[in-house]
């Protein structure tokens, strides 16, 4: 994988990015280091609550930078400067972020995995003011690739295996959003991006060919194309800048005109009725003999627009997805947490209504049938069940312990997983998975309410 961008790893303004953090994080990590405790060990779970009623499953994303930033995140000079002006730490607090480096581990499911409401997506332990002290980033990190590659999977698979692009950087919620946003989106099957420096910091394929100013900005639309091919012989034209099949037109009499030397590969429809349209274009395309010539929708499309159009038959060879897919329109959060479920050794809970948490250090055992998934059971860390475990030690002492795998081979586990899936939970009505929990853990969870109850 190429090396990140400097900004990839700083906040705006070439800030530290230690300072991407809320403030009571380092309130209490200076209580707890003064009262001696910051070391003591602890274990933090990060999952989502409840699944936002659009969604039967999320896919795992973002891993990669969390442990990126777990390795190198330092408290420059400049963060500790702006720290000290808040006048609520004291000099030998300071100190210890001037020296502090992660020193705890990790696990976590592999990014592309398929996973339900209150399951761990990761979990650290170390000692406390370290466990706690990433909580905002990792959220962040977590929430936003997780969210994207999610939407992107819907899309996927409503495109029944024909090519899907991102056509989102433009309306993505920052440049950071939309260039992890294009990686998430590559976990979950999406071919190429629009975006260069998406396509430049995660080696991602890129596409794109011509806008409407284009066209606009020649006196009529048959030297625009002209003028294009001349350029780019095996261009994409797009062709509704005025009017959709007079533009169609136009790509045949260009065709019949240059001849052998015709190589234009496809057409893009970017409004109207797209199924119509499509239909229309084809007959036209296939009658004057260019059956090559690919069929290319973009414009204001999500899993849902994809889905109606291959119901009316629309012969879309290939999609471009943006807005909707950039900021999940449907479903633009997640009820993603990161919470202390183990302190010194004993399990940690809430007892607040809905703010349902499970003690202890867990894992997550995956059950399969006849080559599809049958459900999930979370357990006690120690607990030894049948299934697939899918919690990984990714980190320790600090230090990941196997290199980040590459995207690719990343995006084809993600797919192999999503195929697992039963078929009512692959799709886009509502659909239950099964995840239960094992005797122990419940066990374990209903001593520790009772003892928070004494």
């Amino acid at each position: 994988m190429p090396a990140m961008p400097p900004w990839a790893d700083g906040a705006p303004g070439g800030s530290s990015l230690a300072l991407f953090t809320d403030l009571y994080e380092l309130t209490m990590v200076q209580a707890y280091v003064a009262d001696g405790t910051g070391d003591v060990p602890a274990t933090f779970s990060l999952f989502v609550r409840t699944l936002p009623g659009a969604r039967n499953f999320l896919l795992a994303a973002g891993l990669e930078s969390v442990l990126r930033y777990l390795e190198s995140l330092r408290f420059d000079s400049d963060a500790i400067a702006y720290l000290r002006t808040l006048g609520c730490f004291t000099q030998s607090f300071l100190d210890w972020l001037a020296r502090f480096r992660f020193q705890g581990s990790v696990v976590a499911v592999p990014e592309g995995t398929p996973m339900f409401a209150g399951e761990p997506l990761l979990e650290i332990t170390g000692g406390l003011a370290e466990a706690q002290l990433f909580e905002t980033l990792l959220i962040n990190e977590m929430h936003t690739q997780t969210m994207l590659a999610s939407k992107a999977a819907r899309v996927v698979l409503a495109a029944q295996g024909r090519r899907v692009v991102d056509f989102s950087a433009r309306r993505v919620h920052g440049v950071d959003a939309s260039v992890k946003g294009a990686r998430a989106f590559a976990i979950a099957g999406i071919s190429a991006t629009s975006n260069l420096l998406a396509g430049k910091t995660h080696d991602l394929p890129v596409v794109g060919t011509m806008a409407h100013a284009y066209v606009q900005s020649f006196e009529n639309e048959a030297d625009a194309f002209r003028a294009f091919v001349r350029q780019y012989p095996e261009t994409t034209l797009l062709v509704d800048t005025y009017d959709t099949l007079q533009g169609v037109r136009r790509v045949v009499d260009l065709a019949r005109e240059l001849g052998a030397q015709f190589k234009v590969q496809a057409i893009r429809l970017d409004s109207g009725d797209l199924a119509t349209l499509s239909k229309q274009a084809r007959e036209m395309l296939d009658a004057a003999g260019l059956h090559h010539v690919r069929i290319f929708a973009s414009g204001g499309l999500d899993e849902h627009a994809l889905a109606e159009l291959l119901s009316r038959g629309a012969p879309i060879d290939a999609f471009g997805v943006g807005t909707r897919m950039g900021v999940s329109e449907d479903a633009p959060t997640l009820d993603v947490v990161y919470k202390l479920t183990e302190f010194a050794g004993r399990g940690r809970m809430k007892l607040s209504p809905g703010k349902n948490l499970l003690p202890g250090r867990k894992q997550i055992w995956r059950r399969e049938t006849g080559g599809i998934y049958s459900g999930d059971v979370i357990g006690r860390a120690d607990e030894s069940l049948s299934g697939t475990p899918l919690l990984r030690l990714v980190m320790k002492d600090g230090r990941r312990l196997v290199p980040a795998p590459p995207l690719q081979q990343i995006a084809s586990y993600a797919a192999a997983e999503l195929a697992k899936l039963p078929p009512p939970v692959r799709g886009r009505a509502t659909a239950a998975y099964p995840v239960t929990v094992s005797d122990s853990l419940t066990a374990h969870a209903e001593s520790v309410q009772a003892a928070l109850r004494s």
